[in-house]
């Protein structure tokens, strides 16, 4: 498997202000999308595009660059389409986070916390609890245990279940996104 090709936010800016920049996909959550977001960028949500690679590919004949939060789900979504036979596929580096930082323009909507804040919320909930509980009842300090296994097992894999149950939440799914709604944005090319 091959390192994918990264460009910097300074790469990124200079190909976009030519008039010939690349198609932007953001893969992050339509939650995630709709909070923040670079301007021209596509939505295809990585479950989505997971799904519908090959037919997803037959839209993205130019240049791609993926962009994420910070850089895991783009390569997820570099490595599925990839291996569908797209070429061209460059990675934002360090994603929407580098963008920010980097003070690149972007869209912002409803705000919500990145899905990273959520998990060491829910997760720090649930080993204070099972704690303070596991005083009481002292089976429960297991509870804490398996949370933190769950985590160390996280970042070994570079994936995260709770992460990936907290996106299915309402709170974070934002407006709906279809293949459809995606290919018709995407051959719209005025999105």
């Amino acid at each position: 498997m091959s390192t994918p090709v990264k460009l910097d936010v300074a790469q990124l800016r200079r190909q976009m202000e030519s008039g010939a920049g690349p198609r932007l996909i953001d893969v992050r959550a339509p939650g995630e999308f709709e909070a923040t977001h670079i301007p021209g960028s596509y939505n295809v949500p990585l479950d989505l595009l997971r799904e519908h690679r090959d037919e997803l590919c037959r839209h993205l004949d130019e240049q791609v660059v993926l962009i994420c939060r910070s850089g895991r789900r783009a390569v997820e979504a570099e490595q599925a389409l990839a291996a569908a036979g797209l070429p061209n596929l460059r990675l934002l580096d360090g994603g929407i986070v580098a963008w920010q930082a980097a003070g690149g323009e972007v869209r912002h909507g409803e705000p919500r916390w990145d899905l990273e804040r959520q998990v060491r919320l829910v997760a720090g909930a649930i080993v204070f609890t099972a704690v303070v509980v596991g005083l009481l009842v002292p089976p429960v300090t297991w509870l804490a245990g398996l949370v933190g296994a769950g985590l160390v097992l996280a970042a070994l894999t570079n994936t995260c279940v709770m992460g990936m149950l907290l996106a299915k939440l309402p709170y974070n799914r934002g407006p709906r996104t279809t293949f459809a709604a995606v290919v018709a944005a995407l051959s719209d090319r005025s999105g």
